[in-house]
């Protein structure tokens, strides 16, 4: 992640592209309703899609001789549900390409499924569930951007997995060794990424709690949660 220009067939690219669009398009229309009926959210809007512009550029050596990095999708996620974080993660995987070369126009699709659509989905999920369970805010929000990371390569794995099956024991066996490249490495990071989303959400909690309570961030927890803004 992300996957490179050309490295997927031609077929598996224009796959992943009509799976991601649908998920694409219904997030900009998510958009556009949610800064007509929120105006004053544009600012978070603005952050969120930055804040994963910027983590998911930063490209780190692994252990395996590959490259991982950040994406910040969880935190979007989080404030502006995963349909809204959908597009805004096409828009960051398309100016990323075009202008920094990290990924590709024809991987787009695949890049904008694993880290625009599954990544958040997840991220949120774990998000609602560990609020519904009785988990603080900040646990919840440190599992969104731990798992949302986790979710993105472990899809990213799949996704080339299924492009290059190996010879002896097919796209199983290949799952496997992609996960052993990406996902397994990327654990560190994702926690640490989990970690920084938690100073973040900290940071924005002290300064922009009403901004929070209008996008309804607080509604799976306790009234406590809500109004403490330690």
């Amino acid at each position: 992640m992300h996957i490179a220009e050309g490295f997927l067939p031609p077929v598996h690219a224009a796959v992943w592209t009509c799976a991601a669009a649908p998920f694409v398009v219904h997030g900009a229309r998510a958009v556009v309703h949610q800064v007509r009926e929120n105006p004053r959210s544009r600012l978070l809007l603005g952050a969120a899609g930055a804040f994963t512009f910027v983590l998911s550029a930063i490209k780190m050596p692994s252990v395996t001789g590959s490259s991982s990095h950040p994406t910040g999708t969880g935190l979007g996620a989080v404030l502006f549900r995963p349909p809204v974080m959908a597009f805004l993660g096409t828009v960051v995987l398309l100016f990323q390409a075009l202008l920094l070369a990290h990924g590709g126009l024809t991987t787009l699709g695949a890049n904008a499924f694993s880290m625009a659509v599954v990544g958040p989905w997840v991220g949120y999920g774990a998000f609602v569930l560990v609020g519904r369970l009785g988990g603080g805010i900040s646990l919840a929000v440190f599992c969104a951007m731990t798992l949302a990371d986790l979710a993105t390569y472990c899809t990213t794995s799949v996704q080339i997995a299924l492009a290059f099956p190996d010879p002896q024991s097919g796209i199983a066996g290949a799952v496997v060794k992609f996960l052993s490249i990406f996902a397994i490495t990327q654990i560190p990071l994702a926690i640490a990424e989990g970690l920084l989303g938690v100073l973040v959400f900290r940071v924005l909690r002290s300064v922009a709690t009403p901004e929070l309570r209008d996008l309804g961030v607080f509604r799976f927890f306790a009234r406590k949660e809500a109004v403490d803004v330690r």
